[in-house]
């Protein structure tokens, strides 16, 4: 999204640092991070009982949250379910379906749009969850569902998708104006490429 900046002395260090990893880009960003790490194994694998709390926790820090992130169980269960909501809106095939998706987790689980900066310890910022200490899973599914929006919103077309591997459960966000991009990563891309091949040969 493009914002009209106010003409003003630059931001200093922290807070230009604390603007780049909380972006809306970086926080979809995060979204897809957090769901791919929260859904299991690949397709078909049977019942997968999780991934640790450190492991989520880690996730988080890699994308700007700031220690302690002390994630339960309880926690971990919580985003998982939220992940799986927010699976729905990254399998979105035009940007009709992804709004839809993204309407009914608005109504259903977050508040009203509120500006904080955490009693002054960040800078003021957008949540639509429903306090500064609303539990992670509620956290987690309001600022996604916000992100997400707001790349709708920008880009008029679905934020993200899911992989196109049979073989892979992940979400990526949509970026550029380039080719369409069908796959989470390179790897993907070339086993696919790979099994093409040998199917036709």
């Amino acid at each position: 999204m493009r914002y009209i900046r106010p003409v003003s002395p630059p931001l200093d260090p922290p807070e230009a640092d604390w603007s780049t990893r909380h972006s809306v880009l970086s926080t979809a960003r995060r979204t897809a991070a957090l769901v791919n790490v929260l859904s299991g194994g690949p397709p078909g694998t049977g019942p997968d009982p999780g991934p640790a709390p450190d492991a989520v926790a880690e996730v988080l820090r890699a994308h700007g949250e700031i220690d302690p992130v002390d994630l339960t169980t309880r926690d971990v269960d919580g985003m998982r379910a939220a992940a799986d909501l927010l699976r729905e809106v990254f399998a979105a095939d035009h940007a009709d379906a992804a709004a839809h998706a993204l309407n009914r987790l608005l109504g259903a689980h977050t508040g009203a749009l509120r500006l904080t900066s955490h009693q002054g310890s960040t800078p003021w910022h957008p949540h639509l969850d429903r306090g500064d200490d609303a539990p992670w899973p509620e956290w987690f599914l309001a600022s996604s569902c916000m992100a997400l929006a707001v790349l709708v919103w920008d880009r008029q077309r679905p934020p993200g998708r899911v992989c196109a591997s049979g073989a892979c459960r992940n979400v990526f966000i949509r970026q550029g104006s380039g080719p369409e991009r069908r796959y989470c990563s390179r790897r993907c891309a070339t086993r696919e490429r790979v099994a093409a091949h040998r199917r036709r040969g």
